[in-house]
């Protein structure tokens, strides 16, 4: 194989087009959804590999074990409260940045009703990075304007990291980059943000944000979706359609379930981030951040920043935290299909996800 052109259902990263000197390879969405590459002039194609050998998909390695992990939060009890959980992300991005590096994070355009990843400027513009987005992200317009001879934090899903790894080992410029990923538990569909919006958004005007998580009812039950309009705000209640969807492990890109290898302590970051859901905190509503150290200079990252540091076992932290890829799900290209379709079968497709989980629970 020369080129990404026969890779399909990939993880999407966009790494394959930002390495490609020819500028030939561009990153669309496909008919599921899902961000994938492109070919658009094979002709202008030299051959050079370069766009495979970046690629996490085509690419198995090894990675290495956590150095250190941690229950973290920011001292700043402001960022802690206007973060998902904790506020580390976001502080080591202010240090960071004070010492020179620049970043690039994920923000929620609402112009474009997509996740995409974005360089900030200033440290007031970290703050469209705070919060989970639960959407596929858009890399290619953020990951083309990285110079690597500049230092940078870049902050993605553990595939779009290890790609950025591969490029960063490629390119002899592993120095200049601070990676951090998360515990993820897969990307779901655009479409399904789309038929949500859809259904949800009617009547509220222009949307001028989103969020997937908020704290107003604590940290531990703060799995809201708000849409801020221009003329009213919705927020979502009870047995919501997307989270039965998205945590129902009904429409996650295919590469979620067959092809990730990303989970639990296998990562190409120097730090890995997620919610400390275990026991230890589970009377703080304020939120708290699992924190795991894969490299030293990862390590002495987070004491450099503005964070209190808690040392645990890698056991505790990521307890409730998934060890292994989503099961696919038998209804998986029935529920494609619906999405895809020009009526919103929302509520049909969400209805028939939850009593699909409820019965399995019940056998």
């Amino acid at each position: 194989m020369k080129n990404i052109a026969e890779i399909r259902d990939c993880f999407g990263c966009g790494l394959c087009a930002k390495v490609c000197a020819h500028e030939v390879i561009d990153i669309r969405l496909n008919e599921k959804g899902f961000y994938q590459p492109y070919i658009t002039d094979p002709a202008k194609c030299v051959e050079c590999g370069l766009c495979i050998r970046v690629c996490s998909f085509m690419n198995h390695s090894g990675t290495p074990s956590p150095v250190k992990c941690y229950a973290a939060w920011s001292k700043d009890a402001g960022v802690r409260m206007t973060s998902t959980s904790g506020g580390v992300s976001y502080e080591i991005a202010r240090h960071l940045m004070g010492v020179g590096y620049g970043f690039c994070g994920v923000r929620y355009n609402s112009d474009k009703h997509r996740a995409e990843h974005y360089i900030a400027e200033t440290v007031e513009d970290l703050h469209w990075s705070k919060g989970s987005k639960y959407l596929p992200s858009y890399t290619l317009e953020a990951f083309t304007r990285i110079d690597p001879r500049k230092k940078y934090m870049v902050v993605g899903t553990p595939c779009q990291i290890a790609s950025f790894r591969n490029y960063t080992e490629l390119f002899r410029c592993q120095d200049n980059f601070l990676l951090v990923d998360f515990f993820c538990h897969g990307v779901p569909s655009s479409l399904l943000w789309e038929k949500y919006l859809t259904r949800h958004g009617s009547g509220l005007g222009k949307i001028r944000s989103a969020t997937w998580r908020n704290k107003d009812n604590g940290w531990r039950r703060s799995y809201c979706i708000t849409l801020d309009g221009s003329k009213k705000v919705y927020r979502s209640s009870g047995r919501d359609e997307f989270y039965t969807m998205f945590l129902g492990d009904a429409c996650l890109g295919k590469a979620c379930y067959s092809s990730c290898r990303f989970k639990s302590d296998k990562s190409y970051a120097d730090i890995r981030i997620g919610d400390f859901w275990g026991e230890r905190y589970k009377d703080d509503q304020a939120g708290v951040n699992a924190v795991v150290a894969f490299t030293e200079r990862g390590d002495r990252v987070l004491r450099d920043a503005d964070l209190e540091l808690k040392e645990f076992s890698f056991a505790e932290v990521s307890e409730g935290q998934m060890v292994s890829n989503a099961e696919y799900q038998c209804f998986y290209p029935l529920v494609m299909k619906g999405l895809g379709s020009r009526f919103n079968l929302l509520p049909l497709l969400s209805g028939m996800v939850y009593l699909y989980r409820k019965l399995k629970s019940w056998r």
